[in-house]
């Protein structure tokens, strides 16, 4: 059986062009210089508007508690009897950062560090007195609710007084930048430097 000239020479063409491409193929590649494959952990989380929002809603993060206890008393004087109010007066001051106050710029990113700029660390909660405890601690005489209002108010200027310390507010500090460091290094960032807007 004969076989067709023109057939025998298509085939000999389309054998020849799979022969030139897979020869330019292997030269090609041959040519390119040999890099190894880089892997690229992706540990690093880049912040997107939606992330800082997210961050923005945590809201208040505490890092101190203080626990008070401030005995208040306060005397007034009659001709012929003097009237006396005592009261125990219960309380819990936490300090830390009211995430809701971040400005736009609290957070650049240059390469693996990132710098942050956080609210600074006061009184998170203003209604720190625990009511429910305030005990009457001693009471002579009559006594408006004005007077007992005055006492409360003093109680609260003793705790704050005693609980806003520069050592405390500094206590607090060290421990956002402790807590937010880490949680920054599990986002990726080698290089995390922190600062407090004052």
């Amino acid at each position: 059986m004969s076989i067709n000239p023109t057939i025998k020479t298509l085939k000999s063409i389309a054998i020849l062009a799979v022969i030139l491409l897979l020869g330019g193929g292997i030269w090609w590649l041959w040519r390119q210089p040999f890099e190894p494959a880089a892997i690229e952990h992706g540990n690093r989380i880049d912040f997107s508007p939606q992330q800082i929002q997210s961050i923005r809603d945590i809201g208040q993060w505490e890092f101190l508690a203080i626990t008070d206890e401030e005995l208040v008393d306060t005397t007034r004087r009659r001709l012929f009897s003097d009237d006396h109010l005592a009261h125990i007066y219960y309380g819990t001051l936490r300090l830390g950062i009211d995430l809701q106050q971040l400005k736009d710029e609290w957070v650049v990113v240059r390469q693996d560090t990132i710098f942050l700029t956080l609210p600074p660390v006061g009184l998170l909660d203003q209604h720190f007195i625990d009511e429910a405890r305030t005990r009457s601690f001693f009471e002579a005489g009559r006594w408006s609710a004005a007077d007992r209002e005055a006492m409360y108010r003093r109680a609260e200027r003793l705790m704050r007084a005693h609980a806003l310390t520069p050592q405390n507010l500094k206590t607090a500090e060290a421990n956002a930048e402790e807590q937010v460091r880490k949680l920054m290094h599990t986002m990726g960032y080698n290089e995390v430097i922190i600062s407090f807007a004052r």
